[in-house]
């Protein structure tokens, strides 16, 4: 049972999450603060502050719809930066065969997951993704005495990061229900 003075710091692989959220759960808007509260709730955990990682998307040719699609994503940045205790991180997106992957996402995060738990900011570090490059970070927040959760879809994880972390909390409909912004209004509110 975790004590609510104990500081916690969330990691968000933004591009983790919305693909979970678009093929599990039919897309919703997620209330990022809503999230967070609601992760820090039920572990009884003070927030320090929550870290997105994500990557701007690539606009081709000057493309009219990449172009508007970035801007989309800058101005939803933008309202994300300005919730309370809340940090952007960009990584670069890249074309690689056919496919866009995200790069340098992975070693931001574990560089921070390392740094904050070495310079001993928080007790606990809560991570939302699937991907096993986090595993090394996962294990140095371990060494320093770090208490470490995924946040994680089953459809969308490396077994190899399930078995490294010290706490497991499935992404449940449940969550995303309370999570969920009903409409783009809605999201103004929350942010302005």
């Amino acid at each position: 049972m975790s004590d609510v003075s104990e500081k916690c710091a969330i990691f968000i692989d933004r591009g983790y999450l919305g693909e979970i959220t678009k093929t599990q759960f039919n897309n919703p808007t997620i209330d990022y603060l809503k999230l967070c509260d609601n992760i820090c709730s039920d572990l009884k955990l003070n927030r320090l502050r929550t870290y997105v990682y994500t990557c701007l998307p690539i606009v081709k040719n000057n493309n009219p719809k990449d172009i508007e699609r970035k801007a989309r994503v800058q101005k939803f940045l933008s309202k994300l930066k300005r919730l309370p205790r809340f940090e952007i991180k960009l990584g670069k997106l890249q074309i690689i065969g056919n496919q866009f992957k995200q790069k340098m996402i992975d070693v931001l995060m574990s560089l921070d997951i390392a740094t904050m738990s070495y310079e001993n900011q928080i007790q606990h570090a809560i991570i939302i993704a699937g991907d096993s490059d986090f595993i090394p970070a996962i294990k140095k927040a371990k060494d320093y005495g770090i208490i470490t959760h995924l946040y994680y879809h089953p459809s969308s994880v490396h077994n190899e990061i399930l078995d490294e972390v010290d706490e497991l909390h499935e992404i449940t409909q449940e969550l995303i229900d309370k999570c969920k912004i009903e409409s783009s209004q809605n999201l103004n509110k929350q942010i302005n």
